[in-house]
């Protein structure tokens, strides 16, 4: 359990790290850390999340260690190029979370009372809409900058919080299997814009099937990506084996050490 004395340390730690952060950005510090703007610094942003979600991934507890710092880093970086351009500071950033924190828990900080996870979410979704009056419908809040499945997965769980959801799996089981039957149409039409919609609709119902199953299916193809790696590196190291390159080779031989990789796992 953490003390009260680890919890002076990482504050201390935290203090230091402002301030390399802010010797970098100060006049005499780094030239390209300098010329850093929001819309040039977002982009570390996203590539530091990814490369974090994938240490979890892995479980590569080291390498998660360091990709969070690097996330870190590059939040408060953000915080300071925006703190330069004079519209906020780590002050705001830092009172902003803590505030919506203890708002959005009034379970744990108030007089509320929760009784499961499902209220905590319908606790948290509350406040939210109540927070952001602009917002005219409640899928307003999902990224538009999210890769497309976890967009997916977080706009059906936005209309499941309403209602607007399968009360069982086999809605989404029987709606893949329509939209797979509708692609099958849209591909002996032709018709190549019906086609992508087909398809499109198909990725969103199957993604909703592992919603309805626990599972996202942005981590699901991303595992389904890295065992795709596994076995053709596994077939590249065959044919190598063989002394044969890849553009030697036909689909029956690649198709055959693939195989061999599958049922080696």
């Amino acid at each position: 359990m953490a003390t009260r004395e680890d919890d002076d340390s990482a504050a201390g730690r935290f203090v230091a790290l402002l301030a390399v952060r802010d010797r970098l950005r100060d006049p005499g510090g780094c030239p390209w850390d300098r010329e850093q703007t929001v819309s040039t610094a977002k982009t570390f942003l996203l590539e530091e999340a990814f490369e974090a979600v994938e240490a979890a991934d892995r479980e590569d507890w080291p390498a998660l260690c360091e990709e969070l710092g690097d996330l870190l880093f590059q939040a408060l970086f953000l915080a300071r190029i925006a703190a330069d351009e004079g519209r906020f500071g780590d002050a705001e950033v830092l009172d902003g979370i803590r505030e919506k924190l203890v708002r959005r828990h009034p379970h744990v900080f108030g007089e509320g009372r929760v009784s499961s996870s499902a209220e905590v979410l319908e606790v948290w979704g509350r406040a939210k809409q109540q927070e952001k009056p602009e917002r005219k419908s409640i899928l307003d809040g999902v990224p538009r900058a999210l890769p497309a499945l976890l967009a997916a997965h977080r706009l059906q769980d936005k209309a499941r919080q309403v209602g607007f959801d399968w009360p069982t799996v086999q809605g989404p089981q029987d709606k893949v299997r329509e939209e797979h039957a509708e692609l099958d149409q849209a591909l002996q039409s032709g018709d190549r814009e019906r086609i992508e919609a087909e398809l499109g609709d198909l990725l969103f119902s199957l993604c909703n099937l592992g919603r309805h199953l626990g599972l996202e299916a942005e981590g699901a193809l991303r595992a389904a990506n890295a065992r795709f790696c596994r076995r053709f590196a596994a077939v590249e190291q065959g044919l190598r084996e063989r002394g044969r390159a890849l553009d030697e080779a036909d689909l029956e031989e690649m198709d055959a050490l693939w195989e061999a990789a599958k049922a080696s796992e």
